[in-house]
């Protein structure tokens, strides 16, 4: 009977240090990885290609779908689809961080560094791309591409990793290069992601391509390691702060490879952004507060999946993946959910109504 109760009370102890690790259950930081044109079929071609294997994105806690429509268009783009994701609120295809009246609008990043958390971007694209542009420009033509590198030497995103040095290194109103002008404001900056390797505090301009990084898989574990990089920065920031953080990763690359209509290279792209996600599921699952999500902007391409044979009865049959456009499709986008809070977004939405979840979740005022 002594031994019963003494293992009971072991089995209630060890539960009781679980839930004590696993803190009051809010949410406190937030890694929002958006595959940029990855849609659900894009997602089950990896699973074919991994010999219908777990993939990261089946360890998550929770799924929903969104509609992509721009507030102008039944087919977005990624500046209005970037927006609705980073602000709440539908806005037209090419505007970045405003409305359709040209009205700037505050990004969940915005949002979080006037709360005093830290923030960062990582890419695989240049910075200011339509999607990390989205959050934290405000421009009415996503082509303005200096101006929104002005956007960007003015947002205090303190961790930004991927191209974009062309544009940095022109000369900038306050004097000097942009790049001169982020040394001038305190961040490390450098062109190459081995450089940062001994960091652990501080903030980091990583310009590591004139324009978009190389393809995959000729740019090696770059994203992976961009993301684990950040999450180390900013996390011990946060520590020291006693806030959260906010982190956006971005596989851009899969649109790239959609508007090619390229099947090899959308597969390295899904791969490479495949062992991203499993980065920060495995920061989640040591890290209490942390919540995952996984979405896109919109699917390219109109991948589909048909089937090869048409005897259906024969065992493993095989599949061949069919483009039906090199733009953008209509279709709607999965959302995948992992740590804390997983299980409180779900269902059929809007994405400019997920980014009003997450933001609540967050407390982003």
């Amino acid at each position: 009977m002594k031994k019963r109760i003494g293992s009971l009370l072991a089995g209630l102890f060890a539960t009781t240090l679980v839930l004590a690790s696993d803190g009051d259950g809010s949410v406190r930081s937030l890694i929002f990885l958006i595959g940029d044109g990855m849609g659900l079929a894009q997602v089950s071609m990896l699973q074919l290609e991994k010999g219908d294997t777990l993939t990261a994105f089946d360890r998550a806690q929770g799924v929903a779908l969104i509609r992509t429509r721009s507030a102008n268009s039944r087919v977005t783009d990624s500046a209005a689809a970037g927006t609705a994701l980073s602000s709440a609120t539908k806005t037209g295809n090419g505007m970045l961080g405003v409305d359709l009246a040209g009205n700037s609008l505050r990004s969940m990043m915005t949002r979080a560094q006037q709360q005093g958390m830290p923030t960062g971007i990582a890419v695989t694209c240049y910075l200011q791309h339509a999607t990390p542009a989205a959050f934290y420009a405000h421009e009415n033509n996503r082509n303005e591409t200096l101006s929104i590198t002005r956007d960007l030497m003015e947002s205090d995103v303190d961790v930004l990793f991927g191209g974009g040095r062309k544009w940095l290194a022109e000369e900038c109103p306050e004097g000097g290069s942009g790049l001169d002008a982020f040394r001038r404001r305190g961040y490390f900056v450098t062109e190459t992601l081995a450089a940062t390797d001994t960091l652990t505090r501080g903030r980091v301009l990583c310009v590591a391509a004139e324009k978009h990084l190389a393809p995959a898989p000729e740019r090696g574990d770059f994203l992976p390691r961009a993301t684990r990089k950040a999450l180390e920065l900013l996390g011990n920031e946060a520590a020291d702060r006693g806030t959260g953080f906010l982190l956006m990763v971005e596989g851009s690359q899969i649109d790239s490879a959609g508007h090619a209509n390229d099947i090899e290279w959308m597969q390295a792209e899904l791969r490479d952004f495949e062992r991203t996600v499993a980065v920060a599921m495995d920061y989640a699952d040591r890290t209490p507060g942390v919540l995952v999500v996984i979405a896109a902007d919109h699917e390219t391409g109109g991948l589909s999946l048909p089937g090869v044979e048409k005897d259906f009865t024969r065992a493993n049959g095989n599949a061949r993946y069919n483009f039906s456009t090199h733009n953008h499709s209509a279709t709607m986008v999965p959302v995948y959910l992992y740590g804390t809070g997983a299980d409180r977004i779900h269902g059929v939405m809007e994405n400019s109504e997920l980014s009003r979840r997450i933001m609540e979740l967050l407390g982003l005022q």
